[in-house]
């Protein structure tokens, strides 16, 4: 087995499949899950918020209990009843609430803010992990991802100028973790005032960089990157969240019946700055567990009557450039406010373009028929809520938190 090293990593031990592990992995258990006739895959489905006792009696008790969800049906526009014993939130990150991110277009919070809209208890939303090296475009959204291995592999970073600028800053120099890596090239790029920096691979084993790493040789070169002889072009994104949905080791939540595991949940195991390559580990690990508890659990039959979704007063939005234009400034916001280096006085600031927001995706919400990017926008706001207000209540920096104003960073 070919064991990749990654930054932050003392030996090669990352157990992979050329440069799409993740891929090849979720392959795997799709064809598994086609084969089960006892799972029903639900396309075109999009979830809106949890049942609790709310939707039930309009009371918050403690605990709350989930009894499943409301569910949008893409295709026909009606609001389905899912009622379940127990509810696995498996929902992903939230990388699309910052401007440039390595995480997919759905990757809006949805799972996140509906456990804390439930009353779940949500922690650690101020460790944002950024990624040091995706490939700049100059444009917004999500970003062509250039692996942490590139740099285990032995790829350099420079700046503008020529200079390898990391054993500048720390000692482990391209290898140090990627929080500070990012706030590196962070610092590079202010002190230029730069778009980007490069990475530069030109002094690697080409053959083997390419065996290694093919989706990246390919991707460059449809950009008319030649590694061989052209430095990357690269920016730090939103890559990775540690904190979310706090669990116990079975991936129980703080709501009875429901569970969470992957990006949306809180393991603890990543504490303020993941190491590479862990997360994929911690999901698995974690979906198994939840397996393992649930199958030795009792059930017994529910007798509680669950209302249908009401939209009784709602219209048919024409907002649509409205949710756009909210969602882009959204995005700019906790991309200029609250990215890798922050500051209490941008932090409070945040929280009063947000507000605004807030208040008026609200009235929105509640006036219209319900819809995927309306949906999407209001859980984007939550998961910004959450991490602006997170930042603040922390008083020093540590790990992938970074505030200028809280003194000299604590690493873990």
């Amino acid at each position: 087995m070919a064991l990749g090293r990654e930054g932050g990593h003392s030996v090669h031990r990352i157990l992979h499949h050329k440069d799409n592990t993740g891929y090849e992995i979720e392959q795997a258990l799709l064809n598994q899950v086609r084969q089960r006739p006892n799972i029903t895959i639900f396309q075109h489905h999009f979830a809106i918020d949890l049942i609790t006792e709310y939707q039930l009696h309009g009371t918050n008790p403690a605990p709350t209990t989930c009894y499943g969800a409301y569910v949008l049906n893409q295709k026909s526009g009606i609001v389905e009843t899912f009622r379940a014993k127990n509810t696995v939130l498996a929902t992903g990150g939230v990388g699309m609430v910052y401007g440039h991110t390595t995480n997919p277009i759905i990757a809006t919070g949805d799972g996140i803010a509906m456990a804390y809209r439930a009353g779940a208890r949500i922690q650690d939303m101020e460790f944002v992990q950024f990624h040091p090296t995706v490939l700049y475009d100059g444009k917004a959204g999500r970003s062509f991802l250039i692996s942490e291995a590139v740099r285990g592999f032995g790829a350099y970073l420079r700046n503008k100028k020529g200079h390898r600028f990391m054993p500048d800053y720390d000692t482990r120099a391209e290898l140090a973790p990627r929080d500070i890596v990012s706030r590196c090239i962070d610092q590079e790029l202010k002190k230029f005032g730069d778009p980007c920096v490069f990475l530069d691979c030109t002094h690697l084993d080409i053959k083997a960089f390419k065996a290694h790493f093919p989706n990246i040789y390919d991707e460059c070169r449809t950009r008319h990157i030649t590694i061989e002889t052209d430095w990357i072009p690269i920016v730090p994104a939103a890559h990775y969240l540690c904190g979310g949905i706090v669990v116990d080791p079975n991936g129980r939540t703080t709501i009875n019946n429901l569970f969470a595991c992957g990006e949306c949940s809180r393991t603890g195991l990543h504490g303020a700055n993941r190491l590479a390559s862990n997360s994929l580990l911690e999901a698995l690990v974690y979906a198994h567990n939840i397996f393992e508890y649930l199958e030795h659990q009792e059930t017994f039959p529910e007798t509680i009557t669950i209302p249908q979704w009401d939209d009784t007063g709602t219209r048919f939005t024409k907002e649509n450039i409205l949710i756009k234009h909210n969602t882009a400034h959204l995005q700019a916001l906790m991309q200029d406010y609250v990215g890798i280096v922050r500051s209490t006085d941008r932090l409070h600031k945040a929280i009063k373009h947000l507000d605004m927001l807030y208040s008026e995706n609200e009235v929105l919400y509640r006036t219209t028929k319900v819809d995927v990017g309306i949906c999407e926008l209001r859980n984007m706001i939550n998961v910004a809520h959450l991490i602006i207000g997170q930042c603040l209540k922390r008083k020093e920096n540590i790990g992938g938190f970074y505030n200028i104003d809280l003194g000299p960073i604590k690493n873990m």
